[in-house]
């Protein structure tokens, strides 16, 4: 598991990006209870996160509408299989309208450009 925090701060919004290997919804589940294990993680907001299997594509929101559906779509560009992307958001008070699909467009290419492996 990667954990890269506080990419990016917005109107007192703050995101992290996450990954790792995962190959089933299972182990997304699994995963993401790993990562709210993490005090911090625990309290945030959203864990928004997708996944491309050789099964299919998985996806969550977590609240955060149409977040997954992001995030899945630039694993299907990249052709990244058999891991999972999450990003956290922790909500800072104000809505950030559009701007939240670009900063998580920001987060996972983020994680893209960091991921070792």
């Amino acid at each position: 598991m990667q954990v890269f925090e506080a990419i990016i701060r917005d109107r007192g919004s703050k995101y992290a990006v996450s990954g790792g290997v995962c190959r089933s919804e299972g182990e997304a589940k699994s995963f993401i209870q790993t990562l709210k294990r993490r005090k911090k993680f625990a309290r945030a907001t959203h864990h928004s996160w997708a996944l491309l299997t050789p099964d299919g594509a998985l996806k969550g929101d977590d609240g955060e509408a149409g977040a997954g559906a992001v995030i899945l779509r630039m694993l299907e560009r990249e052709g990244l299989q058999d891991e999972i992307v999450v990003v956290t958001r922790w909500y800072g008070g104000k809505h950030l309208g559009g701007d939240r699909f670009r900063h998580l467009q920001d987060a996972v290419r983020y994680y893209l450009g960091h991921r070792s492996g």
